[in-house]
């Protein structure tokens, strides 16, 4: 059995969107330490909610560029609350697995995600539940404190 699938191959020799939005609207930077993969999502949202384009740089392994393409093809054309739903989980689905231990990289698209979402929302001055940000797990957000 081949350790990554079809997909995970195809978004990692091919991926999609990849770059940088110079005039993003959100940008999400989020890395692991322990295995050093750094991504970083960029969002340009529409007048009325729609992400109508999207950008990613990933420094790490095949499945966290992967994850990335993945994700980034997920949320493209989306209303932007819409990415919040986004999982790590539904990136693993589409990708068609990844090996037990590369999860973490789709765990990683997911919070960067996240994290663009969350930075449109503040420079826009637009009030949204924290608890949504959160993992369940961060004393910075201050939602399970």
């Amino acid at each position: 059995m081949a350790l990554y699938s079809e997909k995970v191959m195809d978004h990692f020799t091919n991926p999609r969107n990849v770059g940088k939005i110079e005039d993003a609207d959100g940008v999400g930077e989020v890395g692991n330490a322990k295995c050093g993969d750094i991504m970083k999502i960029y969002i340009k949202v529409s007048d009325d909610g729609i992400i109508e384009d999207v950008k990613f740089n990933t420094f790490g392994c095949a499945s966290a560029i992967a994850s990335s393409s993945m994700a980034t093809e997920m949320i493209k054309g989306q209303p932007i609350d819409k990415a919040l739903e986004l999982t790590n989980k539904a990136v693993v689905e589409a990708l068609d697995g990844l090996p037990a231990v590369k999860v973490h990289c789709s765990v990683l698209a997911e919070e960067a995600v996240k994290a663009a979402v969350k930075d449109y929302y503040d420079k826009k001055g637009i009030a949204y539940d924290a608890e949504k940000f959160c993992p369940g797990d961060c004393a910075h957000c201050g939602v399970h404190e």
